[in-house]
């Protein structure tokens, strides 16, 4: 052969090659022959591939602290960490892992047994959702769950975020875990939002929601962030879940199943705060509460930044990142209305009240622009006996038209007999004229928001109110905080982060209007309905002419 010619002798190519014509021109029937070799090859491969990914696998063997060293999770940053999942384990510590022990548990003697729940209070970037998705993929991979299962039955493990943008910073974090080499054979199939395990375990990532853990069977459950959890339509979504959560991890309990409930602090209230009190520095619980600062947990992290951020707010400080090697629950904000006085005040299966002759109106409105919160609307009345009722409330969410809605709010509140309406300053001189179209008077309010809610109060706390069953409303009400102002001690009220008070804004408005007017002397009910205000005594004769107080004009101003 010259040196430089192609070698075309048949057992030098490929089996799908020979009979091909030197140069590589075939006839049209050669070629679809060549093809169809080609794609038997490619589909017999395919198909070797799928058998061995659905082939079992042995459960992994190591401990959890191997697989946390294995998978790059561990080392000198994490040795915090380490001691906690040792003791969280019930398994031996060190000499210096006791002195952490201590500090972080409150407790002098570190347990023998594994903890029946575990709750960590713990800085912001301490490294928490990374701790929580690592011990879910051992947990999954560790036992031949098929084994211990029924026929058909679907075992979880959720990882439950505060809200979206958490969950995806949990999803991350898993689908960097799944493709590490010691991992990635076990994985049977990856999702969006979850990853199935040949052991027989999913892994998923949920929103907050006790409807999302329902009707499984749990082999563990990892709450994230628990303290800043928000589910519309529940006045104590955190107590919700875990209540939902408890019965599921019944049926592997003797397997380890626990909860996890992991977050940085925030207010003192909710089960994160329950936990501390009831087991923190508890020798004899067997529940664990872990209290760390994002320094003590991660010394991987910019000191200089944490002490800027003391600098500018301590209180907040002390919270997001904490010192002195443990965070604290905020001491500056605490809940506006408890659970009780609020279902208090609410008439079980009221949903709206229709209009009644002789009756005036109130009506309050939370304005939006329809890109991101909703615009609301509420209106009330008084009863002669000076309570305050509230007889409609209407949300429309984002997205929408706010010229569509003010025409939809002027009909709602026309048909209650209202031509006044008022309203927070939001938006300038846009709410007015839009009302105005519709021949609605749109007044701005004199009050602030934080000065609403602070005249509520009384009112729902004396049962001088009557409030409708709307699940939306009373989480919202719920979920007030006021805080204290530092270097001002003067309180400001608003909704808690990562919730909304649409619903609840106008409510108070229409109620503070009502009762505002039951303020001095006689009730006078402010009317946004008739030209004039309606003076009403709880003694007047019926068929006597009605006339206001001398101290107001014709007009009832």
């Amino acid at each position: 052969m010259a040196i430089g010619e192609r070698r075309s002798c048949p057992r030098f190519m490929p089996r799908f090659c020979r009979g091909v014509p030197r140069g590589g021109h075939m006839r049209k029937g050669q070629r679809l022959e060549h093809l169809r070799q080609i794609a038997a090859l490619g589909g017999k491969a395919k198909a070797a591939k799928e058998r061995a990914a659905k082939l079992p696998i042995p459960p992994y063997g190591g401990s959890f602290l191997e697989f946390v060293d294995a998978v790059g999770r561990g080392g000198p940053s994490r040795a915090a960490w380490r001691t906690f999942w040792k003791v969280a384990d019930g398994l031996p510590l060190e000499a210096d892992e006791v002195e952490t022990f201590r500090l972080h548990t409150g407790r002098s003697s570190p347990p023998t047994s594994p903890a029946r729940e575990v709750w960590v209070i713990a800085g912001r970037r301490a490294g928490k959702s990374e701790q929580a998705v690592t011990r879910a993929t051992w947990r999954a991979i560790s036992k031949d769950w098929h084994a211990v299962l029924s026929a058909g039955e679907l075992c979880i493990i959720p990882l439950v975020a505060a809200d979206k943008e958490q969950a995806k910073n949990t999803l991350a974090y898993l689908k960097g875990l799944v493709h590490h080499p010691l991992v990635a054979p076990h994985v049977a199939r990856s999702l969006k939002e979850s990853v199935a395990f040949k052991s027989g375990v999913v892994v998923k990532v949920v929103t907050a929601s006790w409807r999302t853990v329902r009707g499984f069977t749990l082999a563990d459950a990892l709450l994230e962030e628990v303290s800043f959890w928000a589910v519309e339509g529940s006045a104590n979504p955190d107590q919700a879940i875990v209540d939902a959560v408890r019965p599921a991890l019944l049926t592997l309990r003797r397997h380890g199943a626990r909860v996890y409930g992991i977050s940085s602090p925030y207010s003192r209230k909710g089960v994160l705060f329950d936990a501390w009190q009831k087991h923190w520095g508890k020798d004899e619980s067997d529940v664990l509460v872990w209290n760390g600062s994002t320094a003590a947990m991660n010394p991987s992290v910019d000191i200089a930044e944490i002490a800027r951020a003391f600098a500018d707010d301590p209180a907040v400080a002390a919270s997001e990142y904490g010192t002195d090697g443990l965070v604290t629950f905020r001491s500056d904000v605490e809940a506006l209305l408890s659970r009780e006085a609020v279902e208090a005040v609410v008439i079980g299966g009221r949903v709206e009240l229709p209009r009644v002759g002789g009756v005036t109106y109130v009506a309050f409105v939370d304005p939006s622009g329809g890109s991101q919160d909703s615009m609301t609307l509420a209106i009330a009345h008084a009863e002669r006996d000076g309570r305050v009722v509230l007889d409609c409330v209407r949300e429309i969410k984002p997205p929408f038209s706010p010229e569509s809605v003010v025409a939809e709010f002027a009909r709602t509140v026309q048909s209650y007999g209202i031509s006044k309406v008022v309203g927070d300053r939001y938006g300038g001189e846009w709410p007015r004229e839009q009302f105005r179209k519709c021949g609605i008077t749109y007044e701005p309010s004199e009050r602030t928001k934080s000065d609403i809610y602070g005249e509520l109060l009384p009112v729902i706390n004396a049962r001088r109110c009557e409030l409708l069953d709307l699940p939306r409303l009373r989480a919202q009400l719920v979920g007030l905080e006021r805080r204290v102002g530092r270097g001002t001690g003067r309180d400001s009220i608003d909704h808690g982060p990562g919730q909304r008070d649409d619903v609840a804004n106008a409510v108070a408005g229409a109620v503070v209007l009502v009762a505002g007017g039951q303020a001095h002397g006689p009730r006078v009910i402010m009317s946004f309905g008739d030209a004039a205000s309606r003076y009403e005594s709880g003694k007047l004769d019926h068929g006597a002419e009605e006339r206001p107080p001398e101290e107001y004009d014709e007009q009832g101003n």
